[in-house]
């Protein structure tokens, strides 16, 4: 079966896209995801994005994320944008795109330039009940102890329709090895039963964040679009960065601008690329 596939990535943050509006969700996408995800032994990727028919009539489509462990995710900023760039170049030319999601609610994706888009993520929370998290308290967990491998760390725990563990960071964030070798007690660690991504945040200044990421089911990632608002969303409740400013997180793969609104919405603007498109022996 020869199956075609666009390669897109948001600073970095790279999937395979397929397109199922006609054919639905394949039922074999979960192994899919892991074998064609295998970087050096396949396309690579950090999974698959199926772009199936929206979930309401007034929608443009909906995503469908499953990362490279085989898992189905349930939000990623970076892929809803490139969701609406792929969409606007095959058919859906407007400024406003609207896309639904199985878990994160329907996000609006506002074209700001070429392959530039803005996508409304929602509000944040940072109660225990919504990412969840157990054993930290009900919150908002804004300064809550969490121990890993013998450290304690003081975390903030933030869903963004997915959960996310972000740690204040002194100095440079690791990345690499250095992540690799704590980033999976921290996605498994008991407190967060569904799993979390975590982000580890050096704050440069109140507008300037610089990001690295182990992304639940993915491993180290070089964005992460919901890791950068729940990053900027923790460090605004910390009172480090404004609100209603846009706040620049970098990333191994890039710039994200996020702005955090008075009522806790978030936007986040990044741009969204086409890599090559293929075809694969599926």
């Amino acid at each position: 079966m020869k199956l075609q596939f666009t390669k897109m990535h948001g600073c970095g943050n790279d999937y395979m896209y397929l397109d199922c509006r006609q054919t639905g969700l394949p039922e074999e996408i979960s192994a899919w995801s892991v074998r064609f995800s295998r970087r050096h032994f396949s396309v690579g990727a950090d999974g698959i994005i199926c772009i199936c028919p929206p979930l309401l009539a007034d929608g443009d489509a909906t995503m469908r994320m499953f990362n490279a462990d085989g898992s189905e995710g349930k939000m990623c900023g970076n892929g809803v944008r490139c969701v609406a760039q792929y969409l606007y170049t095959h058919g859906v030319q407007k400024d406003v795109i609207e896309i639904d999601t199985m878990a994160a609610g329907r996000k609006t994706l506002r074209r700001m330039g070429d392959g530039i888009w803005q996508a409304d993520m929602g509000r944040f929370s940072a109660m225990a009940g919504d990412l969840p998290a157990v054993g930290l308290g009900g919150g908002p967990l804004v300064h809550a102890p969490l121990t890993v491998a013998g450290e304690t760390y003081d975390v903030a725990c933030v869903s963004m329709g997915n959960p996310h563990c972000v740690v204040q960071w002194q100095g440079e964030p690791p990345t690499g090895a250095a992540l690799a070798a704590i980033g999976p007690a921290f996605e498994r660690h008991p407190a967060f039963p569904e799993g979390t991504n975590t982000e580890f945040v050096q704050v440069l200044d109140a507008t300037h964040l610089v990001m690295r990421v182990w992304e639940r089911g993915s491993g180290e990632t070089w964005a992460c679009g919901t890791g950068a608002c729940a990053s900027a969303a923790a460090m605004v409740l910390r009172g480090i960065c404004p609100r209603n400013v846009p706040i620049e997180v970098s990333l191994l793969g890039g710039v994200l601008a996020i702005t955090v609104d008075d009522g806790d919405n978030v936007r986040m603007t990044g741009p969204a690329e086409t890599a090559f498109e293929g075809v694969v022996e599926a």
